[in-house]
């Protein structure tokens, strides 16, 4: 059973009230896969307790939705316990914190993608219990989306090490959305657990307005307890507060839900860091831009500095699609900036001023940690969150490999905006394989991409679609540009990955009808122990939600 423990945050009162006005197994949907290059996967990749999330939105009423919990893996298909926590605005009390009841189950496939169906609990406001699909890179993690007709939503799952007590520092990201106007929401910060208590800082974003405490980022005291006893962060009597349930997955990586009527962040704490690594980061931004329009960024910052402060120098470069506007230089659009230590004596803050950035985004908040460098944006332009990742090669897909894909993101074919998720698994360039397009009716004989995809959407969910693509790349940065087919909504997706260690691979999709950012891995089924610097030790942001009104939607399974 996972230990979980409380968390309370308290915030400062003017920013609340500002937020106020503002061939294979197959079983249940599981289409049989091929088996990667690396190996086959089967039931028994899943076994012991793991803790899981996924960030989204209602598909019944369109409010802002979130799922973390963990559950108990047999090895052999049954879920024999475990706890959920779900926030979700539409409900009177917004949040549910319960055990899971029997009953549930799991199916993996060959190819690493697999179904958790069944999942019920005390108070679930859905008529239908909750199903989770998510593809595996090993027995220790995934990539998650929800995958019924409740809701839909991205994230991860990773096993727990039992008896694991959070200490020493962290720092963390969460996101999500307010439940007084539904206006995206996200903090970053750090914190230092001792025998005395919790300190640290946090900076705010709120529908694009930042909350920084004039740049030094708003002091967080309090204490950490387990399971059972409510904790309180302390900063003065003027503060509000917020709570969280927090799942430990081991030492390093913790998994939070806030569990009030205020909001529904969720997110990651990783270990922290103290200072800013130099030379090539990879990465990945999302969020909104000009109050409406859906944004994602990603690319290749270089930074050149002692740690504590420096340049981000000439080679930094800006790939960007902004409600469909995207760009086109082969590079990256240039920036150039500086990063400095900041927040009144601390340590593990970091200001980034940048010149160039589309679309005219000039200042981020950056708090390093194991898992990436958390990054916020604090220029009051708009409101976009992400991380960066130390790039340690440059290579690219190879063909002694399979991958697995999750994207999360904003399609914008319909009326209003429809968030949409994704996971895939594919095979690229394996030998003497060759696919056909399902649009164009093209042949692809190189550099392939062939796989099956599963997605989510109030607009039409499909599982089991073949997926047929190509790549190109790396260039000397990195960069991996790709474009695959599948029967989805968007039908194709088109974007560009960036590689960070050569088997994970962060990416921003650049279409003209979709928006989304989402990661690559590489799989391997044999795999005896998680990797450092491999994807279950990276944070993967969950998107901004922009809700909108619920509507019936349609289910496509095959």
């Amino acid at each position: 059973m996972s230990v979980r423990s409380a968390l309370v945050l308290l915030l400062a009162l003017s920013a609340f009230t500002f937020l106020a006005a503002c061939g294979g197994s197959s079983g249940p949907g599981i289409t049989k896969g091929q088996c990667p290059p690396s190996g086959c996967f089967s039931n028994s990749n899943l076994n012991g307790t793991y803790v899981f999330s996924v960030s989204g939105e209602d598909l019944v009423t369109g409010a802002p939705y979130a799922v973390v919990g963990a559950i108990n893996a047999n090895g052999s298909g049954g879920i024999t316990g475990g706890t959920i926590d779900m926030n979700d605005a539409s409900l009177t009390s917004a949040v549910i914190a319960a055990p899971i009841s029997s009953g549930a189950s799991y199916t993996i496939g060959q190819d690493g993608r697999g179904v958790i169906s069944g999942i019920n609990f005390a108070g679930n406001p859905f008529t239908q219990s909750l199903s989770f699909d998510f593809v595996l890179q090993n027995s220790f993690h995934g990539l998650v989306i929800e995958r019924d007709a409740n809701a839909t939503g991205s994230g991860t799952m990773d096993i727990e090490t039992a008896g694991t007590t959070p200490s020493g520092s962290y720092a963390f990201s969460f996101s999500g959305a307010t439940f007084s106007n539904g206006g995206p929401f996200a903090t970053v910060g750090n914190f230092t657990i001792t025998s005395s208590g919790v300190t640290g800082l946090e900076d705010f974003n709120a529908n694009g307005s930042a909350l920084t405490n004039g740049n030094a980022g708003y002091p967080l005291t309090g204490t950490l307890s387990a399971e059972g006893t409510a904790t309180t962060l302390i900063t003065s009597s003027s503060f509000n507060t917020l709570t969280f349930d927090v799942f430990p997955i081991d030492s390093s990586h913790l998994k939070f839900i806030e569990v009030d009527s205020t909001a529904n962040l969720a997110g990651d704490a990783f270990t922290e860091s103290t200072t800013m690594p130099t030379g090539n980061l990879a990465f990945t931004l999302a969020g909104v831009v000009s109050s409406t329009t859906p944004f994602a960024a990603g690319g290749i910052m270089v930074t050149s500095g002692s740690g504590s402060s420096g340049n981000i120098v000439t080679g930094s470069g800006e790939d960007y699609n902004a409600g469909g506007s995207t760009s086109s230089v082969p590079d990256g659009t240039p920036f150039t900036g500086t990063y400095a230590s900041t927040g009144a004596g601390s340590t593990g803050r970091f200001s980034l001023t940048l010149s160039g950035f589309y679309p005219a985004l000039t200042g981020f908040v950056a708090y390093p940690s194991s898992g990436g460098i958390f990054l916020l944006e604090t220029d009051d332009v708009a409101i976009n969150t992400g991380a960066a990742y130390a790039q340690t090669t440059t290579t690219s897909f190879t063909s002694s490999q399979g991958y697995g894909l999750n994207l999360s993101g904003e399609n914008f074919s319909t009326s209003t905006l429809a968030e949409v998720d994704d996971i895939a698994e594919f095979a690229a360039a394996a030998s003497g394989t060759s696919c056909t397009e399902t649009t164009t009716g093209s042949v692809i004989t190189s550099d392939t991409l062939v796989g099956v995809t599963d997605e989510n959407s109030i607009i039409e969910s499909t599982y089991g679609q073949a997926l047929c693509g190509q790549y190109s790349g790396p260039d000397s940065t990195g960069r991996v540009a790709f474009l695959y087919y599948a029967n989805t909504v968007n039908g194709d997706v088109n974007g560009i990955a960036y590689t960070v260690d050569g088997t994970t691979f962060p990416f921003i999709e650049t279409d003209t009808a979709q928006v989304s950012t989402g990661v690559f891995f590489e799989q391997n089924a044999s795999a005896t122990s998680p990797s450092v610097a491999k994807a279950h030790a990276m944070f993967v942001p969950p998107s901004l939600i922009r809700p909108h009104a619920g509507a019936q939607k349609k289910q496509t399974q095959n």
